[in-house]
Protein backbone atom coordinates (compact mmCIF):
# COMPACT_ATOMS: atom_id res chain seq x y z
CA UNK A 1 0.00 0.00 0.00
CA UNK A 2 1.11 3.54 -0.67
CA UNK A 3 1.80 6.01 1.95
CA UNK A 4 -0.73 9.24 2.36
CA UNK A 5 0.28 12.63 1.93
CA UNK A 6 0.84 14.88 4.65
CA UNK A 7 -0.40 17.59 2.32
CA UNK A 8 -4.07 16.73 1.86
CA UNK A 9 -6.51 15.43 4.57
CA UNK A 10 -9.47 13.91 2.34
CA UNK A 11 -12.79 13.19 4.44
CA UNK A 12 -14.97 11.11 3.61
CA UNK A 13 -18.90 11.13 4.77
CA UNK A 14 -20.48 8.08 4.36
CA UNK A 15 -24.05 9.04 4.53
CA UNK A 16 -27.68 7.37 3.92
CA UNK A 17 -28.56 9.49 0.76
CA UNK A 18 -25.09 10.93 -0.15
CA UNK A 19 -21.52 10.76 0.14
CA UNK A 20 -19.62 13.74 0.96
CA UNK A 21 -15.87 14.54 0.29
CA UNK A 22 -13.90 17.34 1.23
CA UNK A 23 -10.02 17.97 1.31
CA UNK A 24 -8.45 19.86 4.25
CA UNK A 25 -5.03 21.39 3.65
CA UNK A 26 -1.84 21.51 5.87
CA UNK A 27 -3.76 24.84 7.93
CA UNK A 28 -7.79 22.80 8.19
CA UNK A 29 -8.68 24.78 4.98
CA UNK A 30 -10.88 23.37 2.74
CA UNK A 31 -10.12 23.28 -0.51
CA UNK A 32 -12.69 21.12 -2.62
CA UNK A 33 -15.68 19.63 -1.57
CA UNK A 34 -18.11 17.25 -3.75
CA UNK A 35 -21.20 15.25 -3.04
CA UNK A 36 -22.57 12.19 -5.15
CA UNK A 37 -25.80 10.05 -3.91
CA UNK A 38 -25.14 7.02 -2.12
CA UNK A 39 -26.61 3.74 -4.07
CA UNK A 40 -29.15 2.26 -1.84
CA UNK A 41 -28.58 -0.95 -0.19
CA UNK A 42 -25.43 -2.04 -2.57
CA UNK A 43 -22.59 -2.35 -0.40
CA UNK A 44 -20.67 -3.10 -3.73
CA UNK A 45 -21.56 -0.02 -5.52
CA UNK A 46 -21.06 2.39 -2.16
CA UNK A 47 -17.65 0.82 -2.27
CA UNK A 48 -17.26 1.76 -6.06
CA UNK A 49 -18.39 5.50 -5.11
CA UNK A 50 -16.42 6.11 -2.47
CA UNK A 51 -13.11 4.22 -4.68
CA UNK A 52 -14.14 6.84 -7.38
CA UNK A 53 -14.80 10.43 -5.26
CA UNK A 54 -11.40 9.92 -3.83
CA UNK A 55 -10.23 9.38 -7.34
CA UNK A 56 -11.76 12.27 -8.78
CA UNK A 57 -11.00 14.74 -5.24
CA UNK A 58 -7.02 13.77 -5.89
CA UNK A 59 -7.75 14.52 -9.67
CA UNK A 60 -8.73 17.72 -9.08
CA UNK A 61 -5.71 18.87 -6.67
CA UNK A 62 -2.78 17.11 -8.14
CA UNK A 63 -1.41 14.60 -5.66
CA UNK A 64 -2.57 11.57 -3.17
CA UNK A 65 -3.96 12.14 0.18
CA UNK A 66 -4.66 10.03 3.37
CA UNK A 67 -8.44 9.23 3.66
CA UNK A 68 -10.64 9.17 6.84
CA UNK A 69 -14.23 7.69 7.06
CA UNK A 70 -17.17 8.45 8.82
CA UNK A 71 -19.68 6.75 9.30
CA UNK A 72 -23.12 5.71 11.01
CA UNK A 73 -22.65 2.45 12.76
CA UNK A 74 -18.94 1.22 14.44
CA UNK A 75 -16.56 -1.61 13.61
CA UNK A 76 -16.72 -4.22 15.81
CA UNK A 77 -13.82 -5.00 18.03
CA UNK A 78 -14.82 -8.78 17.60
CA UNK A 79 -15.42 -9.34 14.53
CA UNK A 80 -13.84 -6.16 12.49
CA UNK A 81 -16.97 -5.79 10.96
CA UNK A 82 -19.76 -3.12 10.95
CA UNK A 83 -22.21 -2.83 13.37
CA UNK A 84 -25.54 -1.00 14.04
CA UNK A 85 -25.13 1.41 11.11
CA UNK A 86 -28.73 2.44 9.85
CA UNK A 87 -27.36 2.30 6.06
CA UNK A 88 -28.00 -1.78 6.50
CA UNK A 89 -26.01 -2.76 3.45
CA UNK A 90 -22.82 -1.89 5.53
CA UNK A 91 -23.70 -4.28 8.88
CA UNK A 92 -21.31 -7.35 8.74
CA UNK A 93 -19.45 -5.92 5.90
CA UNK A 94 -15.36 -4.72 6.59
CA UNK A 95 -15.62 -1.50 5.27
CA UNK A 96 -12.26 -0.06 6.21
CA UNK A 97 -10.31 -3.41 4.71
CA UNK A 98 -12.63 -3.32 1.34
CA UNK A 99 -12.10 0.50 0.92
CA UNK A 100 -7.98 0.33 1.89
CA UNK A 101 -7.82 -2.38 -0.79
CA UNK A 102 -9.63 -0.65 -3.33
CA UNK A 103 -7.61 2.58 -2.50
CA UNK A 104 -4.17 0.95 -2.45
CA UNK A 105 -3.61 2.69 0.73
CA UNK A 106 -4.25 2.47 4.60
CA UNK A 107 -7.90 4.52 5.77
CA UNK A 108 -9.49 5.36 9.18
CA UNK A 109 -12.91 5.01 10.10
CA UNK A 110 -14.81 5.72 12.73
CA UNK A 111 -18.49 6.65 13.60
CA UNK A 112 -20.22 9.88 12.77
CA UNK A 113 -20.41 11.05 16.08
CA UNK A 114 -16.55 10.65 17.27
CA UNK A 115 -15.95 12.47 13.67
CA UNK A 116 -18.12 15.54 14.91
CA UNK A 117 -16.37 15.47 18.30
CA UNK A 118 -13.09 14.99 17.02
CA UNK A 119 -13.72 18.06 14.40
CA UNK A 120 -15.06 20.44 16.97
CA UNK A 121 -11.61 19.53 19.38
CA UNK A 122 -9.33 20.24 16.47
CA UNK A 123 -10.60 23.89 15.17
CA UNK A 124 -14.09 24.08 15.76
CA UNK A 125 -16.32 25.38 19.23
CA UNK A 126 -13.80 23.63 21.80
CA UNK A 127 -10.13 23.82 20.30
CA UNK A 128 -8.61 25.49 22.81
CA UNK A 129 -9.81 22.75 25.38
CA UNK A 130 -8.10 19.99 25.92
CA UNK A 131 -10.75 17.23 27.50
CA UNK A 132 -14.24 17.61 25.09
CA UNK A 133 -17.00 15.61 24.90
CA UNK A 134 -18.85 15.77 22.04
CA UNK A 135 -22.72 15.72 21.64
CA UNK A 136 -25.34 14.65 18.90
CA UNK A 137 -28.88 15.34 19.81
CA UNK A 138 -30.94 14.44 16.78
CA UNK A 139 -32.75 11.33 15.30
CA UNK A 140 -30.29 9.77 17.64
CA UNK A 141 -28.54 10.73 20.86
CA UNK A 142 -24.81 9.78 20.77
CA UNK A 143 -21.57 11.09 21.48
CA UNK A 144 -17.26 11.63 20.98
CA UNK A 145 -15.03 11.84 23.66
CA UNK A 146 -11.32 13.90 22.85
CA UNK A 147 -8.46 14.51 24.44
CA UNK A 148 -5.49 16.29 23.78
CA UNK A 149 -7.17 16.85 19.94
CA UNK A 150 -7.06 12.29 19.91
CA UNK A 151 -10.23 10.61 19.77
CA UNK A 152 -10.75 8.30 22.86
CA UNK A 153 -12.39 5.00 21.47
CA UNK A 154 -12.47 3.05 24.76
CA UNK A 155 -11.46 -1.09 24.87
CA UNK A 156 -14.69 -1.74 23.45
CA UNK A 157 -14.98 1.19 21.49
CA UNK A 158 -18.02 2.46 22.87
CA UNK A 159 -16.66 5.53 24.42
CA UNK A 160 -18.91 8.38 24.29
CA UNK A 161 -22.10 6.23 23.74
CA UNK A 162 -24.05 8.14 26.31
CA UNK A 163 -27.17 7.83 24.65
CA UNK A 164 -27.56 4.23 25.95
CA UNK A 165 -27.63 4.75 29.69
CA UNK A 166 -30.54 5.03 31.86
CA UNK A 167 -31.87 8.61 32.43
CA UNK A 168 -30.30 10.14 35.48
CA UNK A 169 -32.43 10.61 38.84
CA UNK A 170 -35.56 9.84 36.84
CA UNK A 171 -38.66 10.13 38.54
CA UNK A 172 -41.90 7.72 38.97
CA UNK A 173 -43.20 9.09 35.95
CA UNK A 174 -40.25 8.99 33.88
CA UNK A 175 -40.16 5.10 34.60
CA UNK A 176 -39.60 2.19 33.26
CA UNK A 177 -39.76 4.70 30.43
CA UNK A 178 -39.89 4.01 25.94
CA UNK A 179 -38.35 1.44 24.56
CA UNK A 180 -35.05 1.76 22.95
CA UNK A 181 -34.10 -0.01 19.96
CA UNK A 182 -31.14 -1.31 21.81
CA UNK A 183 -33.33 -3.71 23.46
CA UNK A 184 -33.92 -1.88 26.74
CA UNK A 185 -36.13 1.00 27.80
CA UNK A 186 -35.28 4.50 29.31
CA UNK A 187 -32.58 5.12 28.22
CA UNK A 188 -31.27 9.07 27.57
CA UNK A 189 -31.77 8.48 23.79
CA UNK A 190 -35.83 7.85 24.53
CA UNK A 191 -36.18 11.20 26.01
CA UNK A 192 -33.55 13.55 24.38
CA UNK A 193 -34.01 12.34 20.82
CA UNK A 194 -36.11 14.58 18.87
CA UNK A 195 -38.91 11.74 18.85
CA UNK A 196 -38.26 12.28 23.02
CA UNK A 197 -39.21 15.66 22.80
CA UNK A 198 -42.01 15.34 20.50
CA UNK A 199 -43.36 12.50 22.89
CA UNK A 200 -43.10 14.73 25.76
CA UNK A 201 -44.86 17.51 23.41
CA UNK A 202 -47.93 15.27 23.41
CA UNK A 203 -48.05 14.03 26.86
CA UNK A 204 -48.31 17.89 27.87
CA UNK A 205 -51.43 18.49 25.63
CA UNK A 206 -50.05 19.48 22.40
CA UNK A 207 -50.34 17.57 18.75
CA UNK A 208 -47.87 16.00 16.28
CA UNK A 209 -45.07 17.95 15.63
CA UNK A 210 -41.31 18.14 15.17
CA UNK A 211 -38.91 20.02 17.36
CA UNK A 212 -38.32 22.36 15.43
CA UNK A 213 -41.92 23.19 15.49
CA UNK A 214 -42.13 22.60 19.18
CA UNK A 215 -39.15 25.56 19.52
CA UNK A 216 -41.38 27.79 17.20
CA UNK A 217 -44.60 26.92 19.17
CA UNK A 218 -42.62 27.77 22.40
CA UNK A 219 -41.19 31.12 21.19
CA UNK A 220 -44.43 32.02 20.78
CA UNK A 221 -45.69 31.14 24.33
CA UNK A 222 -47.58 27.90 23.55
CA UNK A 223 -48.08 26.03 27.07
CA UNK A 224 -47.56 22.72 25.83
CA UNK A 225 -44.39 23.66 24.25
CA UNK A 226 -43.03 25.74 26.99
CA UNK A 227 -43.69 22.66 29.47
CA UNK A 228 -42.18 19.92 26.72
CA UNK A 229 -38.88 22.09 26.68
CA UNK A 230 -38.58 22.71 30.35
CA UNK A 231 -38.41 19.21 30.67
CA UNK A 232 -36.41 17.97 27.76
CA UNK A 233 -33.80 21.04 29.51
CA UNK A 234 -34.23 19.16 32.99
CA UNK A 235 -32.97 15.56 31.40
CA UNK A 236 -30.59 17.42 29.30
CA UNK A 237 -28.94 18.88 32.50
CA UNK A 238 -29.19 15.30 34.40
CA UNK A 239 -27.92 13.66 31.51
CA UNK A 240 -24.60 15.65 31.51
CA UNK A 241 -24.11 16.38 34.63
CA UNK A 242 -23.59 12.25 34.85
CA UNK A 243 -21.24 12.64 31.99
CA UNK A 244 -19.44 15.68 33.81
CA UNK A 245 -19.13 13.51 37.21
CA UNK A 246 -17.43 10.51 35.17
CA UNK A 247 -15.30 12.70 32.60
CA UNK A 248 -15.28 16.53 33.91
CA UNK A 249 -14.53 17.86 30.64
CA UNK A 250 -13.21 21.06 29.75
CA UNK A 251 -16.11 21.87 27.02
CA UNK A 252 -19.00 20.31 25.93
CA UNK A 253 -20.42 20.93 22.44
CA UNK A 254 -23.52 20.38 21.04
CA UNK A 255 -24.17 19.08 17.78
CA UNK A 256 -27.23 17.63 15.68
CA UNK A 257 -30.71 19.42 14.86
CA UNK A 258 -31.70 19.94 18.41
CA UNK A 259 -28.50 21.72 19.21
CA UNK A 260 -30.33 24.52 17.52
CA UNK A 261 -32.77 25.60 20.29
CA UNK A 262 -31.31 28.63 21.33
CA UNK A 263 -32.42 28.79 24.31
CA UNK A 264 -30.68 25.38 25.47
CA UNK A 265 -27.46 27.28 26.33
CA UNK A 266 -28.54 30.08 28.54
CA UNK A 267 -31.07 27.30 30.46
CA UNK A 268 -29.23 24.04 30.61
CA UNK A 269 -25.93 25.00 32.14
CA UNK A 270 -27.43 26.13 35.55
CA UNK A 271 -29.57 23.56 36.10
CA UNK A 272 -26.40 21.21 35.34
CA UNK A 273 -24.68 22.88 38.12
CA UNK A 274 -27.52 21.80 40.44
CA UNK A 275 -27.14 17.82 39.40
CA UNK A 276 -23.31 17.88 39.33
CA UNK A 277 -21.35 16.39 42.50
CA UNK A 278 -19.45 19.62 42.92
CA UNK A 279 -20.36 23.17 44.74
CA UNK A 280 -19.64 24.71 41.21
CA UNK A 281 -19.73 23.92 37.93
CA UNK A 282 -18.21 26.23 35.16
CA UNK A 283 -17.94 23.75 32.35
CA UNK A 284 -18.91 25.87 28.78
CA UNK A 285 -21.61 23.95 27.17
CA UNK A 286 -21.31 25.15 23.16
CA UNK A 287 -22.84 25.20 19.74
CA UNK A 288 -20.94 22.97 17.12
CA UNK A 289 -19.10 25.90 14.91
CA UNK A 290 -18.73 23.52 12.25
CA UNK A 291 -22.43 22.34 11.99
CA UNK A 292 -23.69 20.18 9.45
CA UNK A 293 -19.70 19.57 8.13
CA UNK A 294 -18.32 18.90 11.19
CA UNK A 295 -18.51 15.11 10.51
CA UNK A 296 -16.75 15.00 7.05
CA UNK A 297 -14.14 17.53 8.67
CA UNK A 298 -13.66 14.98 11.48
CA UNK A 299 -13.18 12.14 9.05
CA UNK A 300 -10.24 14.47 7.91
CA UNK A 301 -8.72 14.82 10.80
CA UNK A 302 -8.37 11.40 11.65
CA UNK A 303 -5.00 11.53 10.25
CA UNK A 304 -3.54 14.37 12.84
CA UNK A 305 -0.65 16.56 11.58
CA UNK A 306 2.27 14.45 11.66
CA UNK A 307 0.90 11.23 10.11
Amino acid sequence: MSVPSRTWRIGIDLGGTKIEAIALDAAGVVRLRRRVPTPAGDYGAILIAVARLVAETESALGEQGSVGIATPGALSTRTGLIKNSNSTALNGKPLDRDLAARLARPVRLENDANCFALSEAVDGAAANARVVFGVILGTGVGGGLVVAKTLVGGRNHIAGEWGHNPLPWAGDDERPGAACYCGRAGCVETFLSGAGLAREYCRQGGGEATAEEIAEAAERGDKAALAALDRYEDRLARSLAALINIADPDAIVLGGGLSNIARLYERVPPLVERYAFSDAIDTPIRRARHGDSSGVRGAAWLWPAGE
